[in-house]
């Protein structure tokens, strides 16, 4: 039975949208060779450059490297999510956030073998325990990485921080990176605050 966090995270879907027949890597190089516009179609995915930088003992497709807080006028906040327990990590560091700023979440991720179809984020906050907001963002498509582009980064939408004495405080998130078959690569529960002014103001 999937709990309470797994059926908030759940996608929302379109209405009408079909996933298309999924194809392997060495099925899309071999496709239509003679198409000019898909050949540069596949160039422009970077199917056609370097060398495979898979790893032979790591059966995952996609391998979330890092996660990033971006923030106006501050340098990043970067959280290694390739080692050790990511749930831990996550879950013990509370991101602060002045209250007004703009700000948006990073992620850098390497894809080994098979082209990622739909990537997408979802995330859910609440705030004493009263869900304040969902979001689900479509990130892309990406092809496997190689010696030529040996990982991707995706940036999500800019967000304003709320502001006043009401919006002040700690928020509760679960995030969760997903694709169009389902596959979930990363899922994961963290805290940030809104502050009045930076630790360092």
């Amino acid at each position: 039975m999937a709990s309470k966090v797994e059926d908030e995270l759940a996608p929302e879907q379109t209405e009408g949208f079909k996933v298309g027949e999924k194809k392997t890597m060495a099925e899309l190089t071999q496709l239509d060779q003679d198409d000019e516009a898909l050949r540069r179609w596949k160039k422009s995915l970077g199917l056609d450059s370097g060398e495979s930088i898979a790893d032979p003992n790591d059966p995952r497709n996609v391998i979330i490297l890092s996660l990033s807080l971006e923030t106006e006028g501050r340098p990043d906040i970067v959280v290694d999510v390739s080692k050790g327990d990511v749930a831990k990590i996550l879950k013990e560091n509370t991101f602060k956030i002045k209250e007004g700023v703009t700000f948006r979440m990073k992620v850098k991720f390497r894809v080994q073998r098979e082209l990622l179809s739909g990537m997408k984020y979802i995330q859910v906050v609440k705030r004493k325990g009263i869900r304040v907001a969902k979001t689900q963002e479509m990130l892309g498509s990406y092809p496997p990485n190689s010696t030529v582009r040996p990982h991707h980064e995706a940036k999500l939408a800019p967000e304003e921080a709320p502001s006043g004495m009401l919006a002040r405080g700690l928020y509760d998130a679960a995030s969760k990176f997903t694709d169009d078959d389902k596959i979930t690569y990363l899922a994961y529960e963290w805290k940030f605050e809104i502050v009045k002014k930076w630790d360092d103001e």
